[in-house]
């Protein structure tokens, strides 16, 4: 309850500091008629709280989520450019802050007809996998992702160019990322892990604070470059992938600074998708050349390559079952069982997980029951995410869900099993 009166009060706070400037639709506009805005308005406001369903030795608080978010989203569009801007305050009742987060701050020039540029902070995808990453090396928050949060919160932003190049043999994305963006993974201050040098599990305050790491010294030489070839043939979609940057969670150690660290990597990859009976099937690979480790440095990760296949169709009316299986197969495998610090902790040379997506819409689709999960035969744990959805109206919408982790306790899934968790959220869009 404690917690609750604590974000409604920053809640509160956070609406009248914005009421002077927040202009819904038919209140307080003199710009006259919506065809002579200059400005796209748009934004919602969302409360959100997750609690543990279990008992963590090593977290004092239950919540894990307990915030209301304001967002406002603007967008100016000329013939030769287009502006946008997608900013949040959040009102945490964890920490008893308003944070700002800037999730779009972009301007897209329309510089030829075969050219647009794409400049500022972004949320950038590709690829072909349904929560499952191969060539999408874009920023990603897997704390979001496991707290309750929205969806769409596992993307993170970065502050890139994009060139999206129009030609006959095919199209092109590159993207430039000046200053290395890493994931937002888990440093135990909402979610405990498991630490092998323990072993067990750690949290920001088993440790005495948040897990620190290094990032790459902000330099021009250690940015990130990525590119994507693609086109449409015969009804499918083809993409060529490579990226030259680091690894984005920090799986390097950095012994001078006794620190976790991102260590240099390029990645190379492809990916198809289309019709395929009465579905839609997709396949892609990438192989992951860990540019500083020869297999033989325990402090550097191995080279790897990663599969997937997938395949999604609507089985009778309203209905939908998507499938992966997702493969990882590590390089110099007996070479790191060799080197390793911990080889009892290493995972398995091939690592297998596979994903099922469930979706059934009911009540004129106003109401719709999901269920996503993660299998992983080789780590031995499982990821479920159920969640309700109930569109009230076309303004607001209620979702209830969960975060169930078990398993072994040093798998992906399975050191989390302690932060498994039910969450609901109430949003309002205008």
């Amino acid at each position: 309850m404690r917690l609750a009166l604590r974000t409604w009060s920053l809640a509160c706070g956070l609406c009248v500091s914005f009421g002077a400037v927040s202009p819904v639709a038919g209140q307080g506009n003199d710009w006259g008629d919506e065809d002579e805005l200059p400005v796209e308005i748009h934004g919602l406001l969302e409360a959100a709280f997750a609690s543990r369903l279990l008992d963590d030795p090593v977290q004092a608080d239950d919540f894990l989520l307990g915030e209301v978010r304001f967002r406002l989203d603007l967008s100016h569009f000329t013939d030769e450019a287009d502006f946008s801007f997608k900013g949040d305050l959040n009102a945490d009742g964890l920490t008893d802050e308003v944070e700002i987060d800037i999730r779009q701050a972009v301007a897209t020039l329309h510089a030829a007809d075969w050219l647009d540029v794409r400049v500022g902070r972004q949320v950038l995808t590709w690829g072909t996998g349904d929560f499952v990453f191969l060539n999408d090396l874009f920023p990603k928050d897997y704390v979001s992702f496991f707290i309750g949060r929205d969806d769409e919160f596992l993307k993170a932003p970065s502050n890139s160019v994009k060139f999206t190049l129009y030609t006959t043999p095919a199209n092109v994305d590159l993207v430039w990322t000046p200053v290395f963006e890493p994931d937002r993974f888990i440093t135990g201050t909402r979610l405990s892990f498991f630490d092998p040098s323990v072993p067990g599990l750690v949290s920001a305050g088993t440790m005495g604070g948040p897990l620190q790491t290094t990032l790459p010294p902000r330099r021009f030489e250690n940015g990130e470059l990525a590119v994507r070839v693609f086109r449409t043939l015969g009804g499918y979609e083809l993409n060529l992938y490579g990226y030259v940057g680091f690894t984005k969670r920090p799986q390097a150690f950095d012994t001078a600074l006794g620190l976790p660290a991102h260590s240099r990597l390029a990645v190379y990859g492809a990916s198809a998708r289309g019709n395929i009976g009465a579905g839609i099937g997709n396949v892609e690979a990438a192989y992951y050349d860990s540019a500083d480790d020869e297999g033989s440095d325990p402090n550097v990760p191995n080279s790897e390559f990663r599969g997937l296949v997938g395949y999604e169709q609507e089985l009778f009316a309203n209905f939908t079952l998507g499938l992966q299986y997702y493969l990882e197969l590590l390089q110099d495998y007996s070479l790191l069982l060799a080197n390793s610090n911990a080889p009892e902790f290493e995972p398995d040379e091939a690592r297998h997980t596979f994903t099922v997506r469930s979706t059934y819409q009911l009540r004129q689709q106003t109401v719709i029951l999901s269920l996503f999960a993660f299998v992983s035969p080789s780590d031995e744990d499982t990821h479920l995410r159920p969640s309700l959805t109930y569109r009230l109206s076309d303004a607001v919408t209620l979702v209830a869900g969960g975060n169930i982790m078990a398993g072994n306790g040093s798998g992906f899934f399975g050191q989390l099993e302690k932060n498994s968790n039910g969450y609901i959220r109430i949003r309002y869009s205008f």
